[in-house]
């Protein structure tokens, strides 16, 4: 072969070469880009996120599960079974409705935390939820003897729950659980993903978002905390979340304003209206959604001083508190 041919053939090669080279490399970049998906569902925007698999099935399975669990845990669709349950539809024995493992499981903690907060927050508010509407836009405030009425029918002690049957110690009671069905929903995703090898994902419904392990390159998922009254993009603070939850709970999320007063979601158990407090907003970091969920709206309940006394009190969650001067307060082990 002269040198020419030699030449050539050698050119060839590392052409060859590069080609190859060019494209592992491509499909190496590919790999490492996160997949995800968007949908409305649990009334909000869902984002599922995963860093470390092209398996675009886990998605859909995630965004499956919260079909699941709406069939379970909403108030409002008349199928699920907390509708039916709260509509005395449900099998019964003895020992009272018959209710499956799931929903035991998110009752239990419901109770949990109207225990903690003493009542400031409380499941059993489903007669008096069931009178507003945040959503339509009609902004109809109920009737004060509709109200009062409602009123007598909520206390979470008259919910007993044991061994898959619950029943209520008074006729007309029933139960609300949107407080915090998302953080339980974002759990349950967890729990499916990590079984199937994920350890990089964001799970967002709503804005509550829930963190497996942290970023490909070990460095923490930077999460913003909305801004109240803000777009969704304005951020009132950053953390740096390693594989927890960041949950919060705001009067700027459901609301509406008439002759100059703004209602929103966020009901007072004791007075049947929304809880007026300094607060707008309350963000919860903690290990598992559904803590922070609960946590959230009850320390909202309870205002920025019994608030923020119960969460320095617990030694694996830390909050962030806004009032209504936009000013931020931290809890005492806040380390983000």
């Amino acid at each position: 072969m002269n040198n020419k041919k030699r030449i050539i053939a050698v050119s060839f090669l590392i052409l060859a070469f590069l080609l190859v080279f060019l494209f592992l490399y491509q499909q190496k970049m590919k790999s490492q880009e996160p997949i995800s998906a968007t949908a409305f569902k649990l009334n909000t925007v869902v984002t599922i996120t995963i860093y470390d698999s092209q398996d675009t099935s886990l998605l859909d399975d995630s965004l499956a599960l919260c079909d699941h669990y709406e069939e379970i845990f909403s108030r409002t669709k008349e199928s699920s079974e907390l509708y039916q349950l709260n509509q005395g539809l449900l099998p019964r024995s003895e020992d009272g409705f018959s209710i499956s493992s799931d929903l035991e499981a998110l009752i239990q903690s419901g109770l949990s935390y109207s225990e903690l907060s003493q009542g400031a927050f409380d499941i059993s508010v489903e007669p008096v939820s069931s009178l507003w509407d945040f959503t339509s836009g009609e902004k109809v405030v109920p009737p004060e003897n509709q109200i009062q009425d409602a009123l007598s029918l909520v206390n979470y002690k008259n919910v007993k729950v044991k061994n898959g049957s619950l029943s209520f110690q008074q006729e007309g009671m029933g139960l609300d659980l949107g407080a915090i069905a998302k953080g339980f929903i974002s759990d349950k995703i967890k729990e499916f993903l990590v079984s199937k090898g994920v350890k990089s994902a964001t799970i967002n419904l709503g804005g509550n978002v829930l963190c497996i392990g942290s970023k490909p390159d070990k460095t923490p998922f930077r999460i913003g905390i909305q801004k109240p009254f803000a777009d969704r993009n304005e951020t009132a603070a950053v953390v740096n979340i390693t594989d927890k939850a960041v949950i919060s709970s705001g009067i700027y999320e459901r609301y509406f304003e008439k002759e100059g007063k703004i209602y929103h979601h966020i009901l007072n158990p004791k007075t049947g209206y929304p809880c007026e407090t300094s607060l707008i907003s309350v963000t919860i970091i903690a290990d598992h959604g559904v803590d922070g969920d609960g946590l959230s709206t009850a320390c909202f309940a309870l205002g920025l001083e019994k608030g923020m006394e119960l969460i320095n009190t617990l030694s694996d969650v830390q909050a962030v508190f806004i009032t209504d001067d936009y000013e931020l307060h931290y809890s005492d082990n806040f380390d983000y």
